[in-house]
């Protein structure tokens, strides 16, 4: 069982990515946004430090660490009011993947070009008809001679546009059943028959999301990550670490949003008193705050146990530090907006932004009505109602 006291490394990580995050913060975050930029110094600066890549392997030029230590690092930037969306993506999902799965050169290739940033990976898995159902997923790889040959649709795949690369989940035919079994491929962005779409959100993020088309994208045999044959369990591999960051994603925002409405309390004075000092707003903070800290604790039992090798157990924990924790982000920048009243919906304070953005918490990778199916079902032992 995890320990409730975070160790010694792990306060001073917090608190060296806490400064890192107020040298940048929100304003930094906006103003790139506005100009249709990335956050490039902040991803510079923070792999300089060994933060990006602190849970990928030391003998691949990364800190040795796990998603324990990542998950703090997106938390605190979070916290600060500028974080790094890409975390989740290259170093979390595709960095866990190719480490644990991959073959000496993929390794070699990639994992200290993701530790140090100079390279990032996108992960397309989503379809348009796919949804939450991965079964249903059509993208198909076949061979070609020694080759393969991907073809298929993806949707919602942040960053593609960036990326030196797309971590695509497919689906190949077994041999033995004709069954289809999930596979994932390293598809390089300038492949051709590899195309991709802008998809017009209304969240303000620097990282866009995309459609992606591949038409026969011809893939050499070392394409493939790991075994043909595992498919599913090298997919969770990276999908377990997705809900954990994700969590510190909304538990980051969430704080954020919580510490502008404290701050805001403590000050703004309409009668006599702060507004802090009534129970109708301080309350409503003191009950966000617990919600986010009881978040925080199933998030890190989620990462302690997948940084044990357990992935069963990680499964459980990361959907519900992921429930957990998009719940708590969206009540607690519902409430500092409130709090704020007419100024929580400014662009001086900067909250207005966070309601949209909340929302993800909730929806994505996965939404908390299939984290319910899966804890009713496996945790619970109910009968599957999907």
């Amino acid at each position: 069982m995890t320990t409730l006291v975070e160790t010694e490394e792990h306060k001073a990580l917090r608190s060296a990515v806490a400064a890192l995050g107020a040298r940048y913060g929100r304003a930094y975050m906006l103003r790139t946004v506005e100009a249709g930029g990335q956050p490039d110094e902040l991803w510079r600066e923070a792999a300089k430090l060994g933060h990006l890549g602190v849970n990928l392997p030391e003998e691949y030029g990364g800190g040795g660490g796990g998603i324990a230590e990542l998950s703090i690092v997106l938390e605190e930037l979070g916290a600060a009011g500028c974080p790094l969306l890409m975390m989740v993506v290259s170093p979390a999902i595709c960095g866990t993947v190719i480490s644990r799965f991959g073959t000496e050169e993929q390794k070699r290739t990639w994992l200290p070009a993701l530790a140090d940033g100079s390279r990032t990976m996108a992960f397309g898995i989503t379809e348009p008809d796919a949804g939450s159902n991965s079964h249903r997923i059509t993208t198909t790889a076949r061979r070609d001679g020694a080759d393969w040959l991907l073809t298929g649709r993806k949707v919602f795949v942040s960053g593609v546009d960036h990326a030196d690369a797309t971590l695509i989940v497919g689906r190949t035919e077994d041999a033995r059943t004709g069954s289809l079994k999930p596979c994932l491929f390293i598809v390089p962005r300038d492949a051709e028959g590899f195309r991709r779409h802008p998809i017009d959100m209304e969240i303000h993020a620097a990282e866009k999301q995309f459609e992606l088309v591949l038409d026969d994208v011809r893939l050499p045999a070392d394409a493939l990550v790991g075994d043909e044959d595992a498919g599913l369990l090298q997919l969770f591999a990276g999908l377990n670490p997705e809900r954990i960051m994700t969590a510190a994603f909304g538990i980051g925002m969430g704080r954020y949003a919580l510490s502008r409405a404290v701050e805001y309390a403590r000050e703004r004075t309409v009668w006599k008193a702060p507004i802090g000092a009534h129970q109708a707003i301080a309350h409503p903070l003191a009950q966000a705050h617990i919600d986010l800290e009881l978040a925080r604790l199933m998030m890190q039992k989620a990462a302690h146990l997948y940084d044990a090798g357990d992935d069963a157990g990680a499964g459980e924990a990361a959907n519900m530090a992921k429930y957990a924790a998009g719940e708590a982000c969206v009540k607690a920048v519902d409430q500092a907006v409130h709090t704020l009243g007419g100024n929580g919906l400014t662009r001086e304070f900067g909250l207005a932004s966070l309601i949209t953005g909340a929302r993800v918490a909730r929806i994505a990778p996965v939404s908390r009505e299939m984290i319910l199916n899966y804890v009713s079902h496996q945790t619970l032992g109910l009968p599957k109602s999907y």
